[in-house]
């Protein structure tokens, strides 16, 4: 066994060294824990302890209560007997208790409840029995209720209702009983699951589930549940799963997105149940007048609807006819125009200027491919702020990024010299984080910038779960999202260190190559709005909304402590995956304002953060934490209260290795 460990890494002045105790497989843990006159007792300032998948046995050591900065117990998957030690709820600071996966029995460790900061208490795969206790989310700083499998009995607890922080509820494979309390739906914060499944309540579903918009997963199967499903069910506007198998509803299921989707099996083992995703005709089983009955329309207005309906779709079709007839002689007009006079126009653009960058790509590179492309909307891939972006095939079969550059014409004309110049030494800047230019076309007015085309996408895409540039949907990691945010944070100093500041940080702007690496992309668009001056000296309100730092908004001028401003909200982006702006934060708050305010509003760092990822594991969310931290000091509203992006580094790399 690793005895307990002090980390003496350098931390905020005044704190004091953290200690952990942890034990990892393959070396397997055996036997009971040790006397209370040994190990434990010097753990003093124990903060973590980890000894979960072991072969541990005898009952957990009353001992533990004496380590008073105790946050996170993990006993979980030993051989652990007898009840929880009433001495655990002097634990002021635990936050964790985590013992699923053992022997242990009794009734619920109501003791445990005494700790005010607990947010995560798993029991599940034990063999507690008795009720639960109404005031089951005492202290309401509960996120995590997992009690699944074993053999609690009675009803659920209208005190349920009080766990207003709740994130996940897992009451399955108990003995419960009783009707499915009203007072469920006013755990608004319900998110990952609801999962009462294989016990035996009954009575109808609650209408109040409908409340629960932000619930992703329910679980109601193998129960007595009866009654119709409530219509009001379709406000559960995030939900995903659903299983409401081996009950006894009866009825229609209610038309909705979710229930529809969901295959036949989730609502299989109801006997009276019938439409849509079952095979069941409700007619059948309720007789031929259900339908009318069901909804109370009368014969008579059902006519006089569906005569109105016909001849409003007789008009509407003659005017669409019409219109189609018309558009498409208009296009076949111009697909002639297009056939005979395309390239004319291509070749009519006089190409003052281009150049590819790379010599073994000279010859796979057409410069009138990549004009051509930007006047094809279908080729757009993306538009930001300073650029328009299009994909263009050679005739090699090389993919090649085109960008179109915005708010350029007057460089281009004035300062065309100037603005090559930029370009070529901006291909010789060589940084694994920074986009690099491969080659340029200018012709009339217009500057074309020339990429290596990146697979996997934006940060944006992968963060927001929109398609990357092959149509794939990806799902984020932790470690990779840490990475990234690293990767944007070591390109970022790099610019500083070479005077230069980017005008649009944002994650539509982080692409992502092969192996998901980080390139910051628009580099040169600073450079390029006016070659003839400096980036310092760019008056205007610069860069994506919800990343523009708040002083930019008087002093009208782009600024390092700004660049840290906006790379702060991107670590509050990938942190939460929330957009920096959007109307559930309410009127006039953005992505920052709402972390910040969060004290205010009574809620903890940890359900500030996605889920998602800060439930995966301790070591994810304790890094999470870290990197919330640096978030906060990039946001600063004061910009002399920013860190310099080269200490944003070393705080994240901190983070990294925590």
């Amino acid at each position: 066994m690793r005895t307990c460990s002090r980390d003496r890494s350098r931390r905020g002045s005044g704190s004091r060294p953290s200690s952990r105790c942890s034990t990892s497989t393959p070396m397997a843990l055996r036997g009971a824990y040790p006397a209370a006159s040994s190990t434990l007792v010097i753990c003093s300032s124990l903060t973590y302890f980890e000894a979960d998948s072991n072969q541990l046995s005898g009952s957990i050591p009353a001992p533990f209560a004496r380590c008073a900065n105790l946050t996170l117990l993990n006993l979980a998957y030993n051989r652990l007997v007898g009840e929880v030690p009433d001495m655990l709820g002097e634990l002021r600071n635990l936050q964790e208790l985590i013992i699923s996966g053992n022997g242990l029995g009794g009734e619920f460790p109501r003791s445990i409840l005494r700790c005010r900061n607990l947010s995560k208490l798993d029991l599940s795969y034990n063999a507690f029995r008795g009720g639960l206790p109404d005031a089951i989310c005492n202290g309401s700083r509960m996120q995590f209720l997992v009690l699944d499998h074993n053999e609690f009995s009675g009803s659920i607890p209208h005190g349920i209702g009080g766990c207003s922080r709740l994130l996940e509820l897992q009451l399955a494979n108990n003995n419960l009983s009783g009707v499915i309390p009203a007072e469920m739906g006013k755990i608004k914060s319900l998110q990952i699951a609801l999962n009462l499944s294989f016990n035996h309540l009954s009575g109808p579903l609650p209408r109040e589930l409908g409340r629960l918009d932000k619930l992703v997963a329910l679980d109601l199967s193998s129960n007595e549940i009866s009654g119709e499903i409530p219509g009001d069910m379709r406000g559960m506007l995030s939900l995903i799963v659903v299983n409401l198998s081996n009950n006894r509803l009866r009825g229609a299921i209610p038309a909705f997105g979710p229930f529809q989707k969901s295959a036949g099996s989730s609502f299989s083992g109801n006997a009276k149940l019938c439409g849509d995703p079952l095979d069941v005709d409700c007619g059948p089983i309720y007789g031929s007048n259900y339908g009318s009955d069901h909804r109370k329309i009368s014969y008579r207005v059902a006519l006089a609807v569906a005569g109105s309906c016909v001849l409003i779709f007789s008009v509407v079709s003659l005017v669409v006819t019409l219109f189609m007839w018309r558009e498409r002689q208009e296009k076949e007009a111009d697909a002639k125009k297009a056939e005979a006079g395309d390239a004319v126009v291509v070749e009519a653009r006089h190409v003052m200027a281009s150049s590819v960058f790379i010599e073994s790509l000279q010859q796979a590179i057409d410069f009138q491919t990549c004009v051509q492309a930007t006047f094809k909307d279908a080729s757009a891939v993306r538009s930001g702020t300073f650029s328009t972006t299009y994909k263009a095939v050679m005739p090699s079969g090389m993919v090649v990024c085109v960008k179109k550059l915005k708010s350029v014409d007057r460089a281009v004309v004035h300062h065309q010299a100037k603005m090559i110049r930029e370009l070529e030494r901006l291909a010789h800047v060589n940084h694994p984080n920074l986009v690099r230019p491969i080659g340029y076309v200018i012709y009339e007015d217009v500057a074309l910038l020339l990429q290596y085309d990146l697979p996997n996408g934006t940060l944006f895409q992968l963060l927001h779960n929109a398609d990357n540039c092959d149509g794939e949907s990806q799902k984020p990691d932790w470690p990779k999202l840490l990475s990234i945010a690293i990767g944007v944070a070591e390109g970022l100093a790099f610019l500083h260190q070479i005077a230069t500041i980017h005008l649009d940080i944002s994650s539509g702007n982080v692409f992502l190559d092969s192996h998901y690496n980080a390139l910051l992309g628009e580099v040169e668009i600073s450079k390029l709005l006016d070659p003839s001056k400096g980036t310092a000296s760019i008056s205007a309100v610069a860069g994506t909304f919800g990343y523009i730092p708040p002083e930019y908004a008087y002093s009208m001028q782009v600024t390092v402590p700004g660049n840290v401003y906006s790379f702060g909200v991107l670590l509050l982006e990938i942190l939460t995956s929330k957009m920096p702006v959007d109307e559930e934060f309410g009127e006039g708050v953005d992505l920052v304002k709402w972390v910040h305010s969060a004290p205010e509003r009574g809620e903890t760092p940890e359900q500030i953060m996605d889920p998602r990822l800060s439930t995966v594991s301790f070591a994810w969310r304790r890094q999470m934490l870290a990197v919330l931290k640096v978030a906060m000091l990039c946001t600063e509203r004061a910009p002399a209260k920013r860190p310099k992006m080269k200490k944003a580094v070393e705080m994240l790399q901190e983070a990294k290795n925590s």
